[in-house]
């Protein structure tokens, strides 16, 4: 079985997003990311978050989680930042389990299996190493990386932490708030990510360029 794209459900989650997030004046990464989640039908969603942290982007995912059916875990450093997610997400009328994993948020995903769906932020030191370790659904994955264009993020390849039996079936990064850097992982066995949009060679076409200035790959759908 692989990730299917439903719009359907990516449509209901950004709208419920829109709704819920608006006391928030972000940028729309909130939206964007699920419907996303919601519209690959994920069924285990992590996340990272630590205190003083965007909760948008949270809610969002435990939006997402309700149109999917899906287990949604959040990773934080201490109680502070689990007692003030909770409440950030009480407020808005969701919730996710909590984790609390100390300086080692990495440790903590060995022990999450499935995962299909994962967000990580580049301000953190360890987000490269939290996605290396991450065990992924056999089904494939979305990985997430906001806040891409920090300075943690300078030189980061996709190619270091997806795992060799893997294949990356594509990256984008979308400059989308501080930037967002995807990428979507083929199930067991090689096989794409599926989707119901267009059909592979219907005109459509992926384009690589990279800017010459900061080093950043982008990826733009023709």
């Amino acid at each position: 079985m692989k990730l299917v794209w439903s719009p359907e459900t990516a449509s209901k989650a950004y709208i419920d997003t829109v709704k819920s997030c608006e006391i928030f004046q972000e940028s729309g990464v909130a939206e964007l990311v699920s419907a996303m989640a919601a519209g690959w039908n994920a069924k285990f969603i992590v996340e990272t978050w630590s205190h003083g942290g965007p909760i948008a982007t949270s809610i969002g995912l435990a939006v997402a989680s309700r149109h999917a059916g899906a287990r949604h875990v959040c990773i934080v450093p201490d109680e502070g930042s689990r007692s003030e997610y909770v409440a950030a997400l009480s407020d808005a009328g969701v919730s996710a389990e909590v984790i609390v994993a100390g300086d080692a948020a990495e440790e903590a995903m060995e022990g999450l299996a499935g995962v299909d769906f994962l967000v990580v932020d580049c301000r953190k030191k360890d987000f490269a190493r939290v996605l290396r370790v991450a065990e992924l659904s056999q089904r494939g994955a979305v990985l997430v990386c906001k806040n891409a264009t920090s300075k943690n993020a300078s030189g980061f390849r996709w190619r270091s932490v997806v795992d060799g039996s893997r294949r990356l079936v594509r990256s984008v990064f979308l400059p989308v708030g501080n930037g967002l850097d995807i990428a979507h992982v083929g199930a067991i066995g090689g096989g794409a990510v599926e989707s119901s949009g267009p059909a592979k060679g219907e005109g459509r076409r992926w384009i690589k360029h990279v800017d010459q200035q900061s080093g950043e790959e982008y990826v733009i759908r023709k």
